[in-house]
């Protein structure tokens, strides 16, 4: 049973100097403070083998009286949360620090979207892999279901929304939650897929249940980006397989949803875009002529800042997917 944090404690008291008690609302209970920029943090286990690490702006930003988005980040296969968060470089740190900075693309977001709280909550499977912890564990989609709910309670309960982001093989998570619930909840405002729809099925209903969940409000949307991996080789050798690789299940997203909505293209010079239902459906293919790994680049270069802002008046103002980091200043240095 999920018992909220805001069943247990409204608002913590704290003792100022003189004696008197001051009320610090901002002050969420069961979190510590972080070194970095004042924020709040909680970590803690979801077993089986999930660590989640749930970060919140510093008190004095967190209004308990606005709405509060909670941005789910499943993590990329082989990456710890210390690295997906990031860090500046220095000598002898791991590359894998630089090449997410989703700290600090959430700190970016913080700053422009100042009429929500923004929380993350990064969650790292055991073994880091998310394809591998689902076949390891056979009711996986009603854990990832209990999971997300475990999180959740973490905030108020009417003044909550959710979105689910992925990179790499972070997807299949979604994919499980997908899987799992007949119907998407309408609390859940946001699906992202950075590189990360591996796992998309038509025979599995995943575009009638999107479908389905992007019909009904007009905040709810989808966001999805990749590049065209089919050419890219590592030593040589071809990375994906004739049938495998994102930018051919994008393609295929792209037919299925094609069959029920009107998607307009748009081609830029780097990649095309494909709109529907309003905006509510925007996917981006990365044309990649020289056949490059980019992977990774596409998430560091605001991919995150760009899917959570899409279709709404601070597109492009927090930072415009695929130009220059516009985060840099919210790097933490460790």
């Amino acid at each position: 049973m999920i018992v909220s944090v805001w069943a247990m404690c409204l608002a913590v008291v704290l003792v100022a100097p003189g004696g008197g008690a001051e009320v610090l609302p901002g002050v969420l209970p069961g979190f510590e403070l972080s070194p970095h920029f004042s924020e709040q943090v909680r970590i803690y286990t979801f077993d089986p083998g999930v660590t989640v690490h749930v970060n919140a702006p510093a008190a004095a930003r967190f209004d308990p009286g606005k709405n509060t988005r909670v941005v789910i980040y499943a993590l990329p296969n082989g990456n710890t949360i210390a690295q997906t968060v990031g860090r500046r470089k220095a000598p002898d740190v791991d590359w894998h620090f630089f090449i997410q900075h989703i700290g600090a693309q959430i700190r970016r977001m913080r700053e422009v979207v100042t009429q929500e709280n923004i929380v993350v909550a990064y969650v790292e499977a055991e073994g880091r892999s998310w394809p591998s912890w689902r076949r390891t564990h056979p009711d996986s989609g009603q854990l990832i279901v209990r999971l997300i709910d475990s999180i959740r309670a973490n905030f108020h309960p009417d003044r909550t929304t959710v979105e689910l982001a992925s990179h790499s093989g972070g997807g299949s998570l979604i994919f499980g939650y997908l899987n799992q619930v007949e119907r998407i909840p309408d609390w859940v405002h946001r699906i992202i897929f950075l590189d990360s729809n591996y796992g998309y099925s038509d025979e599995q209903r995943h575009a009638d249940k999107l479908l389905d969940w992007l019909r009904r409000q007009p905040d709810h949307h989808l966001g999805v980006i990749a590049y065209d991996d089919r050419q890219i080789r590592v030593n040589g050798k071809l990375v994906v397989g004739p049938t495998g690789g994102t930018y051919r299940k994008t393609q295929r997203m792209l037919e299925r949803f094609g069959q029920d909505v009107v998607l307009a293209e748009e081609s830029l010079q780097e990649y095309k875009r494909y709109h529907g239902l309003k905006g509510r459906i925007d996917i981006i293919l990365l044309i990649n002529p020289d056949n490059l790994i980019l992977h990774t680049v596409l998430v560091e270069k605001n991919g995150l800042i760009h899917s959570l802002t899409s279709a709404t008046p601070h597109e492009e103002r927090a930072g415009r997917f695929w130009g220059p980091h516009a985060y840099d200043d919210w790097i933490q240095p460790d």
